[in-house]
């Protein structure tokens, strides 16, 4: 586990998600460490996001606690909220903005920096993402690869030493989405930041993954914990096998 330490700095207990009656996940418990990169594995409809929202403070679990830096979410996430960064699954950026500006964006709303200083370091932000070029164009004149970038830039603009990443390689080819990996690995090597990563892209999985947790929505919960790696070689749960080995059960 590269570059990862012992310090919890996400700890997930009991937690559940239901709406309507309806239970999407139960119990669910998870600890990720600093400095690694944390996976959320499962396929479709199993709750991942929803636990990412969970975690973040966005949305309110049905049951169990959750704790982000020491503080317990979603009702301390203002104490938190300049210390993680998020970037959704769509990227989320602003159309009508450019990439300089979507990054600038946190700058101008939680801290007092001059509008010079915040574009020198929303400039330095899209230099790590390898955007430095492309920082006056819209994003509709990029790729959806480089909006991902771009979204991971503006997520660090407030240096956070913890990133969530929503299915950061969806919808990108392998090249692409190869890139986003080696990204991720170099800002946590380069700036010490520890990932919580959605995904069910398997390649992406092995190539970033510390350790990982999976849910499953016929078991409505986590089914497997660990070194993703170990699960794909050892696992005689044939949910986990079939994911990893991309079979059908």
């Amino acid at each position: 586990m590269s570059g990862a330490g012992e310090e919890i700095v996400v700890e997930v207990s009991g937690v559940a998600q239901r709406f309507d009656g309806r239970s999407i996940f139960e119990n669910v418990s998870l600890t990720v460490r600093r400095g690694e990169v944390f996976a959320i594995l499962g396929g479709s409809g199993c709750g991942k996001s929803t636990l990412l929202r969970q975690i973040v403070g966005l949305q309110v679990p049905s049951a169990g606690a959750i704790t982000v830096l020491g503080r317990a979410m979603p009702r301390e996430r203002g104490l938190v909220r300049s210390a993680i960064g998020v970037m959704f699954q769509s990227g989320a950026l602003f159309g009508s903005m450019t990439l300089l500006e979507n990054v600038m964006l946190p700058l101008e709303m939680h801290t007092d920096l001059p509008p010079d200083a915040r574009a020198a370091v929303a400039g330095v932000k899209l230099g790590l993402v390898g955007l430095r070029d492309a920082a006056r164009r819209l994003p509709a004149e990029i790729s959806g690869g480089m909006a991902k970038r771009a979204a991971i830039a503006r997520a660090l603009a407030l240096d956070p030493p913890l990133l969530f990443l929503d299915e950061p390689s969806a919808g990108l080819d392998p090249i692409t989405s190869a890139g986003l990996d080696r990204l991720v690995l170099d800002l946590r090597r380069d700036l010490g930041t520890t990932f919580v990563v959605v995904t069910h892209e398997l390649q992406s999985i092995l190539a970033i993954a510390d350790r990982c947790v999976m849910l499953d929505a016929a078991a409505r919960g986590v089914i497997a914990t660990g070194d993703p790696r170990r699960l794909r070689d050892d696992s005689t749960e044939p949910t986990v096998r079939a994911f990893f080995q991309r079979q059908a059960l």
